[in-house]
């Protein structure tokens, strides 16, 4: 059957907020925006991990069934998706970042792409992310591997890439649409049936490396990842995770070492904690330093000492194979939250991590 006779396919968009503000509602307006007669959205899920701004007053999808999730709590990215997904049947999932725009032809290239024959293979999909000038940003990585790893960790990346690959691909990696590792999870367009399959996100990941492991796993039951260069999207940055300061690298280690552990051999996970707790720290502090950046010291080495504290804990409960969520937040011994002001009392002291 030739992508011309083929019926346009169904979306189901999910977008997971945190106390985006604005953000929100022009994402949704850009949904509203684009051509959508190649790929039909059939509903919007907004899934709310708590926030606590008015991100959600006043939403609206004209002409599209929108759906809005309150969670009484902070879920974790991997687990909102996983609500967000289990609210529709249409033939594809499309993850959204709250921080996008579709342009106005985004889903209509996206739509007549995933109509053609050629393309039955892959099982996610995504998208050229752009800045507010156009300038390409990242949109698509490579699967981590410890090299990979200890080059972005040491920089060694930018000084001798060809022995140290650059985690993300640059540009010049970029220049037509094809097979990619995996595609960044602000626009996932993904096959039901696949997700379905592989059970969803893993929900241990709280926040980082759940789409990466993601397209891990769909790589290897055969569904290998697409980049789509001609389907832009705007894409703001870091909106949600900025706000949680100093503790958004915590996580993010957190999250690598989970990913290090599930997919590695144990030598080389290990080899990954020792790095993580001597170079990679060693070199944070070395280049805040230079840069004078003295009251970035104090916070860099109380996030390594927490991650410290919470692989001992892992490993003194038998379960750093695959490691075992513990708390994703850090909190004092009233068992309250830390916000990052309290952990950190020079940065943002009017913003909350829950």
């Amino acid at each position: 059957m030739t992508a011309e006779a083929r019926p346009a396919p169904t979306a189901d968009i999910v977008i997971v907020n945190w106390n985006t503000g604005r953000y929100l509602g022009d994402c949704l307006r850009s949904i509203v925006g684009t051509d959508r007669s190649q790929l039909c959205v059939a509903r919007i899920v907004v899934v709310d991990n708590a926030s606590g701004d008015d991100s959600l007053h006043g939403l609206t999808a004209a002409g599209i069934p929108l759906e809005v999730v309150r969670n009484a709590r902070n879920r974790g990215f991997a687990a909102a998706c996983n609500q967000g997904a289990a609210r529709g049947d249409s033939d594809y999932l499309l993850f959204l970042n709250p921080d996008t725009r579709l342009y106005p032809d985004t889903l209509q290239v996206m739509g007549r792409l995933l109509r053609r024959p050629d393309t039955d293979g892959f099982g996610i999909f995504g998208a050229l992310m752009v800045d507010e000038a156009g300038h390409q940003q990242i949109s698509c990585s490579r699967f981590p591997t410890l090299r990979v790893l200890a080059g972005k960790m040491t920089g060694l990346d930018r000084l001798v890439p060809a022995l140290f690959p650059p985690h993300h691909l640059r540009p010049r990696d970029l220049t037509r649409s094809g097979a990619v590792d995996q595609v960044i999870g602000a626009f996932l367009l993904v096959r039901r049936p696949v997700f379905t399959e592989l059970n969803g996100f893993d929900e241990r990941y709280f926040l980082y490396f759940e789409e990466v492991d993601f397209a891990l796993r769909a790589r290897r039951a055969g569904w290998p990842s697409y980049f789509v260069r001609q389907a832009r999207v705007h894409h703001a940055g870091n909106v949600s995770s900025a706000q949680l300061g100093p503790w958004r690298h915590y996580l993010m280690l957190r999250s690598r070492s989970r990913y290090a552990f599930l997919h590695w051999t144990k030598p080389q996970a290990w080899l990954l904690m020792a790095l993580t707790l001597s170079v990679e720290p060693a070199v944070r502090l070395a280049a805040a330093a230079v840069r004078g950046q003295w009251a970035d010291l104090g916070p860099t080495l109380g996030v390594y000492l927490r991650f410290l504290r919470w692989l001992r804990a892992s490993r003194d409960q038998n379960s750093l194979d695959p490691l075992d969520p513990l708390d994703p937040v850090p909190r004092n011994e009233a068992g309250h939250s830390c916000t990052p002001s309290a952990a950190f009392p020079d940065r943002h002291p009017d913003r909350h991590p829950d």
